[in-house]
Protein backbone atom coordinates (compact mmCIF):
# COMPACT_ATOMS: atom_id res chain seq x y z
CA UNK A 1 0.00 0.00 0.00
CA UNK A 2 1.96 2.98 -1.24
CA UNK A 3 5.40 3.31 0.39
CA UNK A 4 4.50 1.63 3.70
CA UNK A 5 6.71 -1.40 2.93
CA UNK A 6 9.80 0.82 3.41
CA UNK A 7 8.80 1.58 7.00
CA UNK A 8 7.77 -2.00 7.82
CA UNK A 9 11.00 -3.35 6.33
CA UNK A 10 13.06 -1.04 8.55
CA UNK A 11 11.34 -2.29 11.72
CA UNK A 12 11.80 -5.94 10.74
CA UNK A 13 15.48 -5.54 9.83
CA UNK A 14 16.05 -3.73 13.12
CA UNK A 15 14.93 -6.82 15.07
CA UNK A 16 16.87 -9.24 12.89
CA UNK A 17 14.09 -10.42 10.58
CA UNK A 18 14.52 -10.28 6.81
CA UNK A 19 11.47 -8.68 5.16
CA UNK A 20 10.22 -10.21 1.93
CA UNK A 21 8.91 -7.48 -0.34
CA UNK A 22 7.08 -9.00 -3.32
CA UNK A 23 6.86 -7.16 -6.66
CA UNK A 24 4.69 -4.07 -6.41
CA UNK A 25 1.02 -4.74 -7.09
CA UNK A 26 0.45 -5.46 -10.78
CA UNK A 27 -2.14 -6.92 -13.14
CA UNK A 28 -0.84 -10.39 -12.24
CA UNK A 29 -1.43 -9.61 -8.54
CA UNK A 30 -4.98 -8.53 -9.30
CA UNK A 31 -5.60 -11.59 -11.45
CA UNK A 32 -4.40 -13.95 -8.70
CA UNK A 33 -6.42 -12.15 -6.03
CA UNK A 34 -9.60 -12.00 -8.08
CA UNK A 35 -9.37 -15.70 -8.94
CA UNK A 36 -9.27 -16.75 -5.28
CA UNK A 37 -11.64 -14.15 -3.75
CA UNK A 38 -15.43 -13.90 -3.37
CA UNK A 39 -16.89 -12.04 -6.34
CA UNK A 40 -18.62 -9.28 -4.34
CA UNK A 41 -15.66 -8.55 -2.06
CA UNK A 42 -13.93 -5.18 -2.42
CA UNK A 43 -10.83 -4.39 -4.47
CA UNK A 44 -8.38 -4.03 -1.51
CA UNK A 45 -9.20 -7.59 -0.38
CA UNK A 46 -8.46 -8.98 -3.83
CA UNK A 47 -5.19 -7.09 -4.12
CA UNK A 48 -4.01 -8.13 -0.64
CA UNK A 49 -4.86 -11.75 -1.46
CA UNK A 50 -2.80 -11.45 -4.63
CA UNK A 51 0.08 -9.85 -2.69
CA UNK A 52 0.07 -12.73 -0.19
CA UNK A 53 0.07 -15.40 -2.90
CA UNK A 54 3.00 -13.74 -4.69
CA UNK A 55 4.88 -13.38 -1.39
CA UNK A 56 4.34 -17.02 -0.37
CA UNK A 57 5.35 -18.26 -3.81
CA UNK A 58 8.46 -16.09 -3.42
CA UNK A 59 9.44 -17.91 -0.23
CA UNK A 60 8.18 -15.84 2.70
CA UNK A 61 7.61 -17.63 6.02
CA UNK A 62 5.03 -15.23 7.51
CA UNK A 63 2.20 -13.08 6.22
CA UNK A 64 0.56 -10.43 8.40
CA UNK A 65 -2.91 -8.96 8.00
CA UNK A 66 -4.62 -6.16 9.88
CA UNK A 67 -8.11 -6.51 11.28
CA UNK A 68 -10.52 -3.95 12.65
CA UNK A 69 -13.31 -3.79 15.21
CA UNK A 70 -16.58 -2.15 14.26
CA UNK A 71 -18.83 -2.18 11.20
CA UNK A 72 -16.29 -2.47 8.37
CA UNK A 73 -15.88 -5.86 6.67
CA UNK A 74 -12.13 -5.49 7.27
CA UNK A 75 -12.75 -7.22 10.59
CA UNK A 76 -13.57 -10.44 8.71
CA UNK A 77 -10.95 -10.20 5.99
CA UNK A 78 -8.16 -11.80 8.01
CA UNK A 79 -10.10 -15.00 8.71
CA UNK A 80 -11.28 -15.25 5.10
CA UNK A 81 -7.79 -14.72 3.68
CA UNK A 82 -6.23 -17.22 6.07
CA UNK A 83 -8.83 -19.88 5.23
CA UNK A 84 -8.37 -19.25 1.51
CA UNK A 85 -4.58 -19.62 1.79
CA UNK A 86 -4.98 -22.90 3.69
CA UNK A 87 -7.45 -24.18 1.08
CA UNK A 88 -4.92 -23.33 -1.63
CA UNK A 89 -2.30 -25.42 0.14
CA UNK A 90 -0.02 -22.59 1.27
CA UNK A 91 1.79 -23.20 4.57
CA UNK A 92 2.98 -19.71 5.51
CA UNK A 93 2.40 -18.73 9.13
CA UNK A 94 -0.41 -16.21 9.47
CA UNK A 95 -0.39 -13.28 11.93
CA UNK A 96 -3.24 -10.88 12.59
CA UNK A 97 -2.85 -7.34 13.88
CA UNK A 98 -5.77 -5.44 15.41
CA UNK A 99 -5.81 -1.83 14.21
CA UNK A 100 -6.27 -0.17 17.57
CA UNK A 101 -3.93 -2.25 19.73
CA UNK A 102 -1.44 0.63 19.54
CA UNK A 103 2.22 0.22 20.47
CA UNK A 104 1.44 -2.99 22.35
CA UNK A 105 0.10 -4.61 19.19
CA UNK A 106 3.22 -3.71 17.21
CA UNK A 107 5.39 -4.96 20.08
CA UNK A 108 3.59 -8.33 20.17
CA UNK A 109 3.93 -8.66 16.40
CA UNK A 110 7.71 -8.07 16.46
CA UNK A 111 8.02 -10.48 19.39
CA UNK A 112 6.22 -13.24 17.48
CA UNK A 113 8.10 -12.92 14.18
CA UNK A 114 11.56 -12.45 15.74
CA UNK A 115 11.36 -14.93 18.61
CA UNK A 116 12.96 -12.29 20.84
CA UNK A 117 11.72 -10.26 23.79
CA UNK A 118 13.88 -7.14 23.88
CA UNK A 119 11.80 -4.06 24.85
CA UNK A 120 14.56 -1.55 24.05
CA UNK A 121 15.24 -3.07 20.61
CA UNK A 122 11.53 -3.29 19.78
CA UNK A 123 10.84 0.31 20.79
CA UNK A 124 13.73 1.50 18.62
CA UNK A 125 12.32 -0.50 15.72
CA UNK A 126 8.81 0.89 16.22
CA UNK A 127 10.02 4.49 16.53
CA UNK A 128 12.18 4.08 13.41
CA UNK A 129 9.21 2.76 11.42
CA UNK A 130 6.88 5.52 12.62
CA UNK A 131 9.40 8.24 11.83
CA UNK A 132 9.92 6.78 8.36
CA UNK A 133 6.16 6.82 7.72
CA UNK A 134 5.96 10.54 8.53
CA UNK A 135 9.01 11.30 6.40
CA UNK A 136 7.67 9.30 3.46
CA UNK A 137 4.32 11.13 3.62
CA UNK A 138 6.16 14.47 3.72
CA UNK A 139 8.12 13.47 0.62
CA UNK A 140 4.89 12.55 -1.17
CA UNK A 141 3.49 15.99 -0.29
CA UNK A 142 6.62 17.57 -1.78
CA UNK A 143 6.27 15.37 -4.88
CA UNK A 144 2.68 16.53 -5.41
CA UNK A 145 3.74 20.18 -5.16
CA UNK A 146 6.59 19.76 -7.65
CA UNK A 147 4.74 17.48 -10.07
CA UNK A 148 2.07 20.12 -10.71
CA UNK A 149 4.75 22.73 -11.45
CA UNK A 150 7.71 20.81 -12.93
CA UNK A 151 9.14 22.06 -16.22
CA UNK A 152 10.02 18.59 -17.53
CA UNK A 153 7.33 16.05 -16.75
CA UNK A 154 8.68 13.00 -14.92
CA UNK A 155 11.58 14.90 -13.39
CA UNK A 156 9.95 15.10 -9.93
CA UNK A 157 9.16 11.39 -9.81
CA UNK A 158 12.72 10.50 -10.86
CA UNK A 159 14.16 12.42 -7.92
CA UNK A 160 11.42 11.12 -5.61
CA UNK A 161 12.44 7.52 -6.30
CA UNK A 162 16.04 8.41 -5.45
CA UNK A 163 14.84 10.02 -2.23
CA UNK A 164 12.92 6.84 -1.32
CA UNK A 165 16.09 4.80 -1.72
CA UNK A 166 17.94 7.18 0.62
CA UNK A 167 15.23 6.81 3.28
CA UNK A 168 15.09 3.03 2.84
CA UNK A 169 18.81 2.68 3.64
CA UNK A 170 18.60 4.56 6.98
CA UNK A 171 18.66 2.10 9.89
CA UNK A 172 18.82 4.28 13.00
CA UNK A 173 17.83 7.75 14.23
CA UNK A 174 21.11 9.40 13.29
CA UNK A 175 21.05 7.93 9.79
CA UNK A 176 17.39 8.87 9.36
CA UNK A 177 18.07 12.50 10.31
CA UNK A 178 20.79 12.61 7.69
CA UNK A 179 18.58 10.79 5.18
CA UNK A 180 15.85 13.40 5.66
CA UNK A 181 18.23 16.21 4.68
CA UNK A 182 19.57 14.27 1.70
CA UNK A 183 16.11 13.21 0.52
CA UNK A 184 14.72 16.75 0.50
CA UNK A 185 17.93 18.02 -1.08
CA UNK A 186 17.37 15.46 -3.84
CA UNK A 187 13.79 16.70 -4.34
CA UNK A 188 15.05 20.30 -4.47
CA UNK A 189 16.98 19.45 -7.65
CA UNK A 190 13.70 19.45 -9.61
CA UNK A 191 13.27 22.48 -11.87
CA UNK A 192 9.80 23.94 -11.58
CA UNK A 193 7.76 27.04 -12.32
CA UNK A 194 6.61 28.46 -8.98
CA UNK A 195 4.34 30.98 -10.74
CA UNK A 196 2.36 28.38 -12.69
CA UNK A 197 -1.40 28.46 -12.18
CA UNK A 198 -2.34 25.23 -10.43
CA UNK A 199 -5.49 23.74 -8.98
CA UNK A 200 -5.64 22.33 -5.46
CA UNK A 201 -7.58 19.10 -4.93
CA UNK A 202 -8.04 16.93 -1.84
CA UNK A 203 -8.30 13.16 -2.30
CA UNK A 204 -10.37 11.26 0.23
CA UNK A 205 -12.13 7.91 0.39
CA UNK A 206 -11.16 4.43 1.53
CA UNK A 207 -7.59 4.62 2.82
CA UNK A 208 -6.18 1.72 0.80
CA UNK A 209 -7.38 3.18 -2.50
CA UNK A 210 -6.22 6.67 -1.52
CA UNK A 211 -2.68 5.47 -0.74
CA UNK A 212 -2.15 2.68 -3.29
CA UNK A 213 -1.23 3.95 -6.75
CA UNK A 214 -2.12 0.70 -8.55
CA UNK A 215 -5.68 0.49 -7.23
CA UNK A 216 -6.38 4.20 -7.84
CA UNK A 217 -4.62 4.04 -11.25
CA UNK A 218 -1.99 6.51 -10.06
CA UNK A 219 -4.51 9.34 -9.77
CA UNK A 220 -1.98 11.71 -8.18
CA UNK A 221 0.34 11.37 -11.17
CA UNK A 222 -2.47 11.79 -13.70
CA UNK A 223 -3.71 14.92 -11.95
CA UNK A 224 -0.15 16.24 -11.75
CA UNK A 225 0.06 16.04 -15.54
CA UNK A 226 -2.97 18.33 -15.66
CA UNK A 227 -1.44 20.91 -13.34
CA UNK A 228 -3.23 19.81 -10.18
CA UNK A 229 -1.58 19.71 -6.76
CA UNK A 230 -3.19 17.02 -4.63
CA UNK A 231 -3.42 16.43 -0.90
CA UNK A 232 -4.30 12.99 0.43
CA UNK A 233 -6.75 13.42 3.30
CA UNK A 234 -6.12 9.86 4.48
CA UNK A 235 -2.52 8.81 4.99
CA UNK A 236 -0.67 6.22 7.04
CA UNK A 237 0.82 8.96 9.22
CA UNK A 238 -2.63 10.40 10.00
CA UNK A 239 -3.79 6.91 10.94
CA UNK A 240 -0.77 6.44 13.24
CA UNK A 241 -1.68 9.65 15.09
CA UNK A 242 -5.16 8.31 15.78
CA UNK A 243 -4.49 4.63 16.45
CA UNK A 244 -0.87 4.02 17.43
CA UNK A 245 0.89 7.08 18.84
CA UNK A 246 0.04 7.74 22.54
CA UNK A 247 -1.92 10.94 23.20
CA UNK A 248 0.92 12.61 25.12
CA UNK A 249 3.09 12.53 21.99
CA UNK A 250 0.49 13.93 19.58
CA UNK A 251 0.62 17.48 18.33
CA UNK A 252 -2.49 19.33 17.22
CA UNK A 253 -5.86 17.95 16.16
CA UNK A 254 -5.82 14.43 14.70
CA UNK A 255 -7.80 13.43 11.62
CA UNK A 256 -10.35 11.48 13.68
CA UNK A 257 -10.80 14.36 16.11
CA UNK A 258 -11.41 16.73 13.20
CA UNK A 259 -13.80 14.20 11.68
CA UNK A 260 -15.88 14.04 14.85
CA UNK A 261 -16.02 17.85 14.92
CA UNK A 262 -16.80 18.62 11.27
CA UNK A 263 -18.98 15.63 10.35
CA UNK A 264 -21.49 16.06 13.20
CA UNK A 265 -24.06 18.13 11.25
CA UNK A 266 -24.27 15.36 8.64
CA UNK A 267 -23.18 12.11 10.31
CA UNK A 268 -23.58 11.69 14.05
CA UNK A 269 -21.40 8.61 14.62
CA UNK A 270 -18.82 6.32 13.06
CA UNK A 271 -20.48 3.84 10.70
CA UNK A 272 -17.35 1.90 9.83
CA UNK A 273 -14.53 2.22 7.32
CA UNK A 274 -13.50 5.80 6.61
CA UNK A 275 -17.01 7.21 6.13
CA UNK A 276 -16.86 9.67 9.05
CA UNK A 277 -13.48 10.99 7.89
CA UNK A 278 -14.68 11.34 4.28
CA UNK A 279 -17.71 13.42 5.24
CA UNK A 280 -15.55 15.68 7.38
CA UNK A 281 -12.94 15.96 4.61
CA UNK A 282 -15.49 17.58 2.32
CA UNK A 283 -16.32 20.18 4.98
CA UNK A 284 -12.61 20.71 5.70
CA UNK A 285 -11.74 21.19 2.02
CA UNK A 286 -14.57 23.70 1.66
CA UNK A 287 -13.40 25.51 4.80
CA UNK A 288 -9.93 25.95 3.27
CA UNK A 289 -11.20 27.11 -0.12
CA UNK A 290 -9.87 24.09 -2.05
CA UNK A 291 -10.80 23.92 -5.76
CA UNK A 292 -12.31 20.43 -5.54
CA UNK A 293 -12.33 17.07 -3.79
CA UNK A 294 -12.19 13.54 -5.22
CA UNK A 295 -13.74 10.65 -3.33
CA UNK A 296 -12.32 7.21 -4.23
CA UNK A 297 -14.01 4.06 -3.01
CA UNK A 298 -14.02 0.34 -3.80
CA UNK A 299 -17.09 -1.15 -5.42
CA UNK A 300 -19.42 -2.67 -2.76
CA UNK A 301 -17.79 -0.74 0.14
CA UNK A 302 -20.85 0.03 2.28
CA UNK A 303 -19.36 2.81 4.49
CA UNK A 304 -18.22 4.73 1.39
CA UNK A 305 -21.59 4.22 -0.30
CA UNK A 306 -23.16 5.83 2.78
CA UNK A 307 -20.77 8.79 2.73
CA UNK A 308 -21.42 9.36 -1.00
CA UNK A 309 -25.14 9.54 -0.25
CA UNK A 310 -24.49 12.20 2.38
CA UNK A 311 -22.53 14.48 0.03
CA UNK A 312 -25.62 15.94 -1.73
CA UNK A 313 -27.02 17.07 1.63
CA UNK A 314 -23.76 18.93 2.30
CA UNK A 315 -24.22 21.25 -0.69
CA UNK A 316 -26.27 23.68 1.41
CA UNK A 317 -23.14 24.52 3.40
CA UNK A 318 -20.27 23.29 1.20
CA UNK A 319 -19.87 24.93 -2.18
CA UNK A 320 -17.18 22.66 -3.57
CA UNK A 321 -17.11 20.31 -6.60
CA UNK A 322 -16.98 16.62 -5.63
CA UNK A 323 -16.01 13.80 -7.99
CA UNK A 324 -16.90 10.28 -6.75
CA UNK A 325 -14.88 7.46 -8.31
CA UNK A 326 -15.80 3.82 -7.68
CA UNK A 327 -13.02 1.36 -8.45
CA UNK A 328 -12.93 -2.39 -9.08
CA UNK A 329 -10.98 -4.84 -11.23
CA UNK A 330 -13.08 -3.89 -14.27
CA UNK A 331 -12.32 -0.15 -14.16
CA UNK A 332 -10.92 1.00 -17.51
CA UNK A 333 -8.20 3.62 -17.84
CA UNK A 334 -9.69 5.57 -20.76
CA UNK A 335 -13.07 6.33 -19.19
CA UNK A 336 -11.39 7.07 -15.86
CA UNK A 337 -9.08 9.67 -17.44
CA UNK A 338 -11.97 11.26 -19.33
CA UNK A 339 -13.80 11.85 -16.04
CA UNK A 340 -10.68 13.34 -14.46
CA UNK A 341 -10.09 15.67 -17.41
CA UNK A 342 -13.71 16.86 -17.36
CA UNK A 343 -13.52 17.47 -13.59
CA UNK A 344 -10.28 19.44 -13.91
CA UNK A 345 -11.76 21.51 -16.73
CA UNK A 346 -14.83 22.26 -14.58
CA UNK A 347 -12.67 23.35 -11.62
CA UNK A 348 -10.43 25.52 -13.80
CA UNK A 349 -13.35 27.36 -15.41
CA UNK A 350 -14.97 27.79 -12.01
CA UNK A 351 -11.79 29.21 -10.50
CA UNK A 352 -11.22 31.68 -13.33
CA UNK A 353 -14.86 32.80 -13.27
CA UNK A 354 -14.62 33.47 -9.53
CA UNK A 355 -11.36 35.37 -10.00
CA UNK A 356 -13.02 37.58 -12.62
CA UNK A 357 -16.04 38.18 -10.38
CA UNK A 358 -13.80 39.13 -7.46
CA UNK A 359 -11.76 41.43 -9.65
CA UNK A 360 -14.91 43.11 -10.97
CA UNK A 361 -16.29 43.46 -7.43
CA UNK A 362 -13.04 45.03 -6.17
CA UNK A 363 -13.00 47.47 -9.10
CA UNK A 364 -16.57 48.56 -8.40
CA UNK A 365 -15.77 49.07 -4.70
CA UNK A 366 -12.80 51.28 -5.57
CA UNK A 367 -14.92 53.34 -7.96
CA UNK A 368 -17.54 53.87 -5.25
CA UNK A 369 -14.85 54.97 -2.80
CA UNK A 370 -13.45 57.45 -5.33
CA UNK A 371 -16.90 58.92 -5.92
CA UNK A 372 -17.42 59.36 -2.19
Amino acid sequence: MGTISIAWAAALRKVGVEPYIPPYTSKRTLSLGTKHSPEAICLPYKLIMGNFIEAIEGGTDYVAMITSPGCCRLGEYGKCINEALVDLGYNAKYIELTLYDGIQGLYNFLKEVSGKNDPVLFMRAIVLAIRKVFLLDDLETKLSYLRAREITFGDAEKHFLKALKIVDEAMNTRQLNQAKKLAFAEMDKVQYDKNREVLHVDITGEIYLVCDKFSNQDIVKELGKMGVQTRKSLTVSSFLKDAIIPKIFRKGETHLQRANRLAKPYLMRDIGGDALECVSDVAYANERGIDGIIHISPFTCMPEIMSQNIFPAMRENCDIPILPLIMDEQTGKAGYLTRLEAFVDLMRRRKRRRAMENSKSNTEEKQEENIK
